[in-house]
């Protein structure tokens, strides 16, 4: 797994306010239904789960459980909280808690519903301080999925049966919300009731900019210390050469790829999706639309982790125009009666190069001379919706790991009973199947066949085109010191100073 991790020095002071600016939206302050990368971030500020990772490494420790056990076969796992653990407000947190928070998100259903759904049978509460999960089935790496927001810990105020997108109660993270106006800014304190280590700057002001050049200029007058995830690969080359920030990169498993309707016409048609996937020239899109600071993926498992296999370079190549224009003369097209279709993209969450990036398949998909492309835009929350209800042809969308194994980078997107956040309709038994058993086993050699058999039907069914695997890139003021990102690719704001 290519992955990074960065860590300021010691001899910080306490620092008053870090203001910070994203292009990024967050969705639902609920962990019941956020399921995109930068809310997340958000809720594992402001909440915590009985696990962790350790700063900056995939070790994962500790957090409101101080031990566990799990009995011989993977199955029965159980926790131990701390004593005396509360919520930011003072309200007692005791397992009952827990158990209530995780059968929340059992109960309503939402998009990241599976990552319990699909592994927990039943939890409950022994007394105050134990928590014991029963699972469906053996899960080795069940402690990497308890570091996501679902199995997070909310305060009583949220609804036990409804979606609240807006609640600021929180839980029982290093940071609390004391303001929050959507899409323009979210203020953090830190958390006088917090178990952990005090977080080194008391206020984190995140201000929300509608596009990548307003937050650079933002940058370059002081307004912010730190510009994160979205400046485009020209900023972030003049910033490198401009002594008066820290440009910092972040390797690791963040892809992108195309999504496609596989239940509406025309791409409900699969030799339409394998013409789309075989005229995509990876190479030419990672030079000139992100000046090579993303790398061509064939697979939706990234480039370096176990079982990847390059399955679309395999199949189609990069711009192979005659493969493209067979399909399409077998689907019924040809340049007197093109394709049509729809690309769409949504212009801030992905940061300004979404646009060209845009343009640029269009013009690759209409050099096969049978296709006709109309590119359209959405804001990032009405674009989830549109997405979740199937209302897209071809669109794009990124991803960051909920945690670090293949399983994380097929189930969520080819597994029928997970992926209907994705839209894309798509749904194959055999597949199915060999998910469920890639999951029950723990032998990674026997994983790894079939996680190769599912490359290799995701490439023959194409419901995705992966396209490239990125590096995230902070700037910060000369000033900033502990930016702390791990191989989860989640900010950690509690470790942040000045000088």
């Amino acid at each position: 797994m290519a992955s990074g991790c960065i860590s300021g020095g010691g001899g910080e002071e306490e620092t008053a306010t870090i203001v910070m600016g994203v292009t990024d939206k967050v969705t639902d302050l609920d962990p019941s239904n956020a399921y995109d990368f930068y809310t997340w971030e958000v809720l594992n500020n402001v909440m915590e789960g009985l696990v962790k990772y350790k700063p900056g490494t995939l070790e994962i420790e500790p957090a409101l459980a101080e031990s566990w056990e799990v009995n011989e076969d993977s199955t029965v796992w159980t926790f131990h909280l701390r004593k005396d653990l509360k919520f930011a407000d003072g309200t007692p947190l005791t397992a009952k808690d827990v158990v209530r928070s995780i059968e929340r998100v059992m109960t309503i259903q939402g998009d990241p519903s599976w990552l319990v759904t699909d592994f927990v049978d039943k939890v409950e509460a022994k007394d105050d301080y134990t928590v014991v999960f029963y699972l469906k089935q053996p899960t080795a790496y069940f402690l990497a999925l308890l570091t996501t927001p679902p199995y997070f810990p909310v305060h009583p105020d949220y609804a036990p049966d409804q979606i609240q997108s807006d609640q600021t109660a929180g839980g029982a993270g290093p940071y609390k919300i004391t303001k929050w106006v959507r899409d323009e800014e979210l203020v953090l304190e830190a958390n006088p009731n917090y178990y952990g280590e005090k977080p080194k700057t008391e206020k984190i002001i995140i201000k929300f900019y509608r596009d990548a050049s307003t937050m650079r200029l933002a940058l370059q007058n002081g307004e912010i210390d730190i510009a994160w995830r979205t400046l485009r690969p020209s900023d972030i080359d003049s910033l490198k050469k401009d002594e008066n920030f820290n440009v910092i990169e972040v390797p690791g498993g963040f892809i992108r790829y195309i999504c496609l309707n596989t239940k509406n016409d025309p791409t409900s048609n699969v030799k339409v999706r394998q013409a789309l996937a075989a005229a995509v020239d990876r190479p030419e899109i990672a030079q000139k639309v992100f000046m090579g600071t993303v790398e061509p993926l064939y697979s939706l498992v990234p480039n370096g982790m176990w079982s990847h296999k390059d399955v679309f370079k395999d199949k189609y190549g990069d711009g192979n125009m005659e493969k493209a224009k067979a399909l399409l003369s077998e689907a019924g097209y040809s340049e007197s009666n093109p394709l049509e279709i729809q690309l769409w993209y949504t212009p801030t969450h992905y940061g300004d190069t979404e646009a060209d990036l845009a343009q640029m398949l269009k013009e690759q998909w209409e050099k096969t001379g049978m296709i006709k492309v109309t590119i359209k835009s959405a804001e990032w929350g009405t674009y989830t919706d549109y997405a979740r209800n199937g209302q897209m042809q071809v669109y794009l969308l990124g991803w960051y790991p909920d945690y670090l194994d293949p399983d994380d980078y097929t189930t969520p997107f080819l597994k029928s009973t997970a992926n209907s956040w994705a839209g894309t309709g798509y749904a194959n038994p055999t597949m199915d199947d060999l998910l469920s058993q890639a999951q029950r086993l723990s032998d990674q050699n026997e994983r790894t066949k079939l996680y190769e058999q599912v490359q290799d039907i995701l490439a023959q069914d194409v419901p995705y085109i992966p396209l490239i695997q990125g590096k995230l890139f902070v700037v910060t003021q000369k000033n900033v010191k502990g930016v702390t990102i791990g191989p989860d690719m989640i900010f950690r704001y509690s470790t942040l100073y000045k000088e």
